[in-house]
């Protein structure tokens, strides 16, 4: 996992004081992390066991010790809305350290991974080919094994090499809701997390009215680290988000400038589809993304990208190529 060595995150590397006293890595904890008062609620497999949990400066607290008889796992939480409950049990010494888990997608398995295209005002004239504004989203969706989690490894198919990046802020459904007022939609969230929408470039033109194909190979994208409640922080406030390749910034934008922001993508897609408990909605990359630069910029094995908001942390991956 490599949580602890140092990096270009100004060096944040503590000793916890409680629990297993693993180092954090700045590259997925922020330098504030230890003054953040958000609860961080991720997945996580220790040895063989899938849990859940909460990541604290000391460790992971395992929820799924602590709640399991009455949530099984986290979608249970989420479609509890049992935040109180995980904040109280998170106040423990924590019984993993970074080191010890290998986090997975924070929710496993939803049953919808909806995704926003060209979301951020300059994202038309990126692709250069005179397209009208659009009047409303271009929608997708993607499949779970498409996802890796945080540090898990991104695999660039053997079909091509131009397999780009788009850094994204994850809304994580918490209610069962269709036909949700603008007004309303906000309090169907459960939190945010992070996300890379990986994409396969030159597949994504193999059909000529959907992405499907460029959007879905397996581990091309990824989730996490971990989901932050919408009571920490607040899906309606200005998010900076960032993407980094090797340590360059990539994307750089903040969601006051999105083209649909979030109440109004949430009112729109319970207009024709059901949200349930644990469904994502991926809500749209700024400029940057490298095919857009010139000449070029795809991954390749090695890189390692980061994407981040600094009220709820780092996703990081490294690309490898399939075998």
């Amino acid at each position: 996992m490599g949580w602890g060595q140092n990096s270009h995150w100004g060096g944040c590397v503590k000793r916890a004081a409680d629990g297993p006293g693993t180092a954090l890595d700045g590259r997925a904890f922020p330098a504030n992390f230890a003054s953040m008062s958000a609860l961080r609620l991720a997945s996580f497999r220790y040895q063989t066991r899938d849990l859940y949990g909460a990541v604290t400066e000391g460790g992971i607290v395992d929820l799924s010790k602590r709640l399991g008889a009455k949530y099984p796992a986290l979608i249970d939480l989420i479609a509890a809305g049992a935040v109180a409950e995980a904040r109280k049990a998170a106040d423990a010494p924590a019984d993993y350290s970074h080191a010890d888990v290998t986090f997975l997608r924070p929710v496993p398995k939803p049953e919808k991974i909806i995704c926003v295209g060209i979301n951020y005002p300059e994202r038309v004239t990126e692709y250069k080919d005179g397209r009208e504004p659009p009047k409303y989203p271009n929608l997708f969706v993607r499949f779970p094994d498409s996802l890796v989690g945080h540090e898990g490894k991104l695999v660039r198919p053997k079909v091509s090499e131009k397999f780009d990046y788009e850094g994204e802020i994850v809304l994580v459904m918490g209610k069962t809701c269709r036909q949700v007022p603008y007004d309303k939609a906000l309090s169907m969230v459960f939190g945010t997390t992070l996300g890379n929408e990986g994409t396969l470039r030159d597949w994504l033109r193999h059909g000529s009215l959907n992405v499907t194909q460029g959007k879905n190979f397996d581990a091309s994208g990824s989730l996490g680290p971990w989901i932050v409640p919408a009571e920490d922080v607040d899906p309606g406030s200005n998010l900076h988000l960032m993407t980094r390749v090797n340590g360059e910034l990539r994307q750089d934008d903040h969601t006051a400038r999105l083209t649909w922001n979030f109440p109004w993508l949430i009112e729109y897609i319970t207009k024709f589809a059901t949200l349930k408990p644990g469904d994502l909605i991926f809500t749209g990359t700024p400029v940057g993304a490298g095919g857009h630069q010139t000449p070029p910029a795809w991954l390749k094995p090695g890189d390692v990208l980061e994407v981040e908001v600094p009220e709820i942390g780092v996703l990081r991956n490294v690309v490898i190529d399939e075998k």
